[in-house]
């Protein structure tokens, strides 16, 4: 059976625009890797009324229900309560839940619990209790008339946790069928341009599947097949995965990579390896990226945001006389951060970037958005010129990882510049 579902998320506080709705990325998320359709989001206030409405609409153009939020011990919680009466379900209390909760409050927050507390340990009858390894509201899971209707909590961190312990598993009983998926991930290129090259296939496939996702800087392809076992599943992907890779050669980082950052950390641990950054206009967005990754102090021994003039002379050693004849935004001036970046840490690899984030001008006359990316290794030396005709939070992002890409191609073998 393909199943569909519908997410509610309850909460003023989404509806009002102080909290982001990152729950409802995070179960999409996992319901397209089982090969669930979402064809619905909803978000609804902390009111019974409205909630019950929407779940009636929800129950009439979706197998599959998921909420989060609204299941806390305050007055406004009422996610379970109201759903229970939309299904015809009474509410009764889990004294074993109770207890862990009175557990949770006296051993890991040390303090007495307060009786409305117990309101988190009332439940649907007859629902599959979902524990909360992180908190103290519990989610549930019940099937009426075909119908399944999941509750996990709305702290993101929570309903991450639940998600995976409690309600993918819950999911992946409903179906017979396997669910493998791949993402390739591709570097330099957009989403326009890739869609144009795959949209032939991609609208002849039926199974399995290929979609684009594009973010900053990046597209992401996801391949996912539906077979009875997972090696059946892997057998129908292989050869779309092997035309993909074909047809995108080197604009392709990776295939189920973390991020183009734990690629680039990955090849210097095998390569034995280190890479030092200078950045100016990237505000240190390349170090953070990098630092991001466990254990990276092994790969990356440091990064010098030298935003100023003075800063490049006086912690890379740029020579003034290079700064003052070609200026600090400068093919010139990304190398000599580069080799000082390198030198100042004692690295394989350095990186120098700097360039105009603008939006407006730094009075040079060059234009906001120009970047100069260089990679020097004392043997060798590379450098991007580019116009970035974004914002400046994005023309940050591009000149951090326009670098990280120079340095993996480099690590490769691959054309760098």
């Amino acid at each position: 059976m393909n199943y569909t579902a519908e997410i509610i998320a309850v909460g003023t506080e989404i509806l009002l625009g102080s909290t982001v709705n990152t729950d409802a990325q995070d179960v999409s998320r996992a319901l397209s890797e089982l090969g669930i359709n979402v064809f619905f989001h909803t978000v609804v206030g902390d009111n019974p009324q409205r909630l019950k409405q929407a779940v009636e609409i929800a129950r009439g153009r979706a197998d599959i229900i998921i909420t989060t939020g609204g299941l806390g011990p305050t007055y406004d919680d009422l996610t379970k309560e109201t759903i229970a009466e939309a299904f015809g379900k009474k509410m009764v209390l889990s004294e074993e839940v109770a207890d862990q909760i009175r557990r949770f409050f006296k051993e890991r927050l040390h303090r007495e619990m307060t009786e409305n507390n117990l309101r988190q340990a009332q439940f649907p009858e007859n629902c599959i209790i979902f524990e909360n390894d992180v908190g103290t509201a519990p989610g549930c899971a019940f099937e009426v008339g075909g119908k399944h209707v999941l509750m996990l909590p709305g702290p993101p961190r929570e309903c991450r946790a639940m998600l995976e312990s409690c309600a993918v598993p819950y999911l992946k009983k409903l179906s017979e069928s396997e669910i493998r998926s791949h993402n390739i991930h591709i570097f330099g290129l957009g989403e326009s341009t890739v869609e144009d090259k795959l949209r032939d296939m991609m609208q002849s496939m039926q199974n399995p599947t290929l979609a684009p996702y594009a973010k900053d800087g990046e597209v992401t392809l996801c391949l996912t097949a539906k077979a009875g076992s997972q090696e059946e599943a892997d057998k129908l992907m292989a050869p779309v995965l092997q035309t993909v890779c074909e047809t995108f050669g080197d604009y392709v980082y990776g295939v189920d990579a973390e991020s183009l950052e734990s690629t680039v950390s990955k090849l210097l641990f095998q390569r034995g390896m280190t890479l030092a950054a200078a950045e100016s206009c990237s505000g240190g967005l390349l170090s953070k990226r990098m630092t991001d990754i466990p254990g990276a102090s092994k790969v990356f021994p440091g990064g010098i945001v030298s935003y100023s003039v003075q800063s490049k002379i006086e912690l890379l050693g740029v020579g003034k006389d290079l700064l003052e004849e070609k200026g600090a935004v400068s093919r010139e001036a990304a190398f000599a951060m580069a080799d000082g970046a390198r030198k100042k840490f004692g690295a394989d690899i350095g990186v120098g970037i700097t360039g105009v984030a603008g939006p407006e001008g730094d009075g040079s006359g060059i234009k906001p958005g120009t970047v100069f990316v260089a990679l020097t290794t004392g043997n060798a030396a590379f450098c991007r010129d580019i116009l970035f005709l974004y914002d400046r939070y994005r023309v940050r992002l591009h000149s951090a990882s326009n670098a990280l890409d120079m340095v993996r191609r480099f690590l490769t073998g691959l054309k760098v510049d």
